[in-house]
């Protein structure tokens, strides 16, 4: 993707910025003078910046303005190693909300509508970005948090609110409780925003059907503002991010290089005006595409599709890597199958054994059901794995993010 004068020139500064003052960046790119930086070409031959980067500079050491003009710190979902800790300006954080501002406009939400926040608050980015989008718009904010289903859908019902922001899981939990219920006649949904996750076709048919309402993708990291910088439309084909906050690149994850536009790779992320942590060239580990030509909904933003999987999410079994998007691509087509799954991995015998758990819709033949799976698997992925049909429901539902595959050779 060719980069834009205006964003090329907020990139220069950036760098001269950040090289001049001493920090986190100065000692990043030592050896490279700033001013030879005069072109695309000459941006991407910048080293990356990768997580493992981020870890080292705890707790502070990405902070790039003094201390004086730092408002609030997010830090990473991450449960395992050290945090890393963003640091926000007030600028950054009246940017974030104009951004998520755009995202709610984008999917129709205007200050009429009444948004119910799910989404966990605190340290993490979440739930505090989507209150402070909705109310610049001028929405009323019904900042919930994960948890408590009964209150949720008490205030759902009472308040009679109109949008709902969650993870995919916590919309299904919700989605099949109001079901169970029998109350979806009280429920005034009309769209909901998800993020945070990948999540497959047949998910979001159930979650769309169940609930009765749009659905729009929302993406973002918390290293980068948080949710916010990217949102799909009403026509669901692709998701426009915000190219005056952000610099988007693809890249062949093993090797580096640029991909032709087009092509599936991973996202990398440059910030163009973030004050208290900026990032050049970050590699998210996100596997996408930019999404050609122009959209129908006549938005000027570029396009990314939404996210395929993530490059860490890969697990490799009997030789053959898999990613939970081709089990969500598998599930999909075949009938009877649910949306929702687990894999356990075990090494028994010298041998790699994969057991697929999937909840088979009511009136579905599990045992022809789980032939038809484990046939399909063989067949597309290139192994054999033994699928144990389960009931709806029977698998374990999260308030946060799901987690779909469980590997205990280790």
């Amino acid at each position: 993707m060719k980069m834009k004068e205006e964003q090329f020139r907020l990139i220069q500064a950036q760098i001269k910025r950040l090289m001049g003052q001493g920090g986190f960046y100065s000692k990043k790119f030592a050896g490279i003078d700033p001013d030879s930086i005069q072109s695309q070409e000459d941006f991407e031959k910048l080293p990356f910046t990768w997580k493992g980067d981020l870890r080292d500079a705890y707790p502070l050491g990405l902070q790039a303005v003094p201390d004086e003009q730092v408002v609030r710190i997010h830090s990473s979902s991450g449960t395992t190693g050290t945090p890393v800790i963003i640091p926000y300006t007030k600028k950054d954080v009246s940017d974030w909300a104009f951004m998520f501002k755009r995202c709610y406009e984008m999917a129709g939400v205007t200050a009429r509508d009444r948004i119910h926040i799910t989404p966990g608050y605190g340290l993490w980015t979440a739930g505090i970005g989507f209150q402070a989008g909705a109310e610049l718009l001028g929405a009323m904010a019904v900042p919930m948090g994960p948890g408590n289903t009964e209150k949720q859908l008490r205030m759902m019902i009472d308040l009679k609110t109109t949008v709902l922001t969650a993870t995919s899981s916590y919309a299904l939990l919700l989605a099949e409780e109001i079901a169970r219920r029998g109350i979806g006649d009280q429920i005034h949904l009309k769209k909901g925003i998800i993020g945070s996750e990948r999540w497959g076709e047949k998910m979001r048919r159930r979650i769309a059907s169940e609930l009765g309402v749009q659905l729009y993708d929302i993406y973002g990291l918390t290293e980068v503002y948080g949710p916010g910088i990217g949102m799909s439309c009403e026509h669901e084909c692709g998701m426009h991010y915000w190219d005056d906050y952000v610099y988007f690149e693809i890249i062949d994850p093993k090797t580096g290089e640029l991909v032709p536009d087009g092509e599936i790779g991973e996202l990398v992320i440059t910030t163009l005006r973030k004050e208290g942590a900026p990032l050049i060239r970050y590699r998210t580990h996100d596997l996408t595409r930019f999404k050609l030509g122009d959209c129908p909904c006549g938005s000027p933003y570029p396009r990314i599709d939404t996210l395929i999987g993530r490059t860490d999410d890969m697990t490799k079994v009997k030789g053959v890597n898999i990613f939970p998007s081709q089990i969500d691509e598998l599930l999909q087509d075949i009938p009877g199958a649910s949306s929702e799954y687990q894999v356990m991995i075990d090494h028994l015998n010298g041998k790699d054994i994969m057991t697929l758990f999937v909840e088979a819709e009511p009136g579905a033949d599990r045992q022809i059901l789980g032939a038809n799976i484990g046939m399909t698997f063989k067949a597309k992925i290139g192994i054999s794995i033994s699928v144990k049909p389960v009931a709806i429901g029977e698998l374990p539902r999260s308030e946060k993010k799901s987690t779909r595959i469980f590997d205990n050779r280790y």
